[in-house]
């Protein structure tokens, strides 16, 4: 076990273990990065309940739901898939006089991977840029999942593709995968509306996390850059969390010097 781990693991075992875990959050981008929110632990909007045995009132369900951090939609999008001259499908942005952002500028945030990288055939997968940062100085775990929550009038036309990582060792930009199935519908998300949940996993599952906007250090910087881009060089990243957890500094997570509403 390496150093680092050793030493916080050590560090909860003296005394009673604080019941609350500092998560911190941050926006990573060159441009345009007041078009993503802050999260937002998941409130439900709801009229007072009727009765104490209202399935509003069931801690098991209070307690699941106050778990997710909701992240909200930077931009509204009309997507479109259609084919090139070699049947090869092809992403189209559909806008109007209307529309708030061009078809060049989602361009730099909608990605459609090749069909190599797909699941299954004829499902095209497609990636958003979502440029936040998680980091934590105990040993947390992020999972990204579908606004479960949300009831959409009209579904999407197909799923969005969770994922599971330690944000204390790899505290990666994440970003919004989808998976087309049915390819002859758009793909139309609005700006504000539930985008991903987010829910965090400590080694004690009692313990709460609670979110605090994060700064990016130095060192945190320098933490990223060495972790950034490196699916680039080897296929399986998860192998590099060994190399992470030894080159780790002690700490960082650095909160921002001002107030963050999302606090609990």
């Amino acid at each position: 076990m390496g150093g680092w781990l050793t030493r916080v693991l050590r560090r909860g075992h003296e005394g009673e273990q604080r019941r609350v875990i500092d998560v911190g959050w941050l926006v990573d981008a060159d441009k345009s990065g007041f078009i993503y929110d802050s999260p937002r632990i998941y409130q439900r909007k709801a009229p007072p309940q009727p009765s104490a045995k209202a399935v509003g009132y069931c801690p098991a369900v209070l307690d699941f739901e106050a778990r997710h951090v909701e992240i909200p939609c930077p931009v509204d999008m009309h997507l479109r898939l259609g084919k090139d001259e070699t049947g090869q499908y092809r992403l189209e942005f559909v806008t109007t006089p209307k529309s708030a952002a061009g078809s060049k500028v989602l361009a730099k945030l909608v990605t459609l991977n090749g069909a190599s990288q797909w699941r299954e055939p004829g499902r095209p997968v497609i990636q958003v840029s979502a440029p936040y940062r998680f980091v934590a100085d105990e040993p947390v775990w992020l999972n990204q999942l579908p606004p479960i929550f949300h009831f959409r009038h009209a579904p999407l036309p197909g799923v969005m593709i969770g994922g599971r990582f330690p944000t204390h060792l790899w505290p990666r930009i994440l970003l919004w995968a989808f998976e087309w199935h049915d390819t002859t519908q758009d793909l139309i998300l609005k700006r504000g509306e539930p985008w991903f949940y987010l829910r965090f996993e400590a080694a004690d599952p009692t313990r709460q996390v609670r979110l605090v906007e994060a700064t990016m250090t130095p060192e945190l910087r320098s933490y990223c850059d060495a972790m950034d881009g490196v699916v680039n060089y080897v296929n399986r990243s998860f192998s590099l969390f060994p190399t992470a957890e030894r080159r780790r500094p002690p700490k960082l997570l650095s909160r921002a010097d001002r107030p963050y509403a999302a606090e609990t």
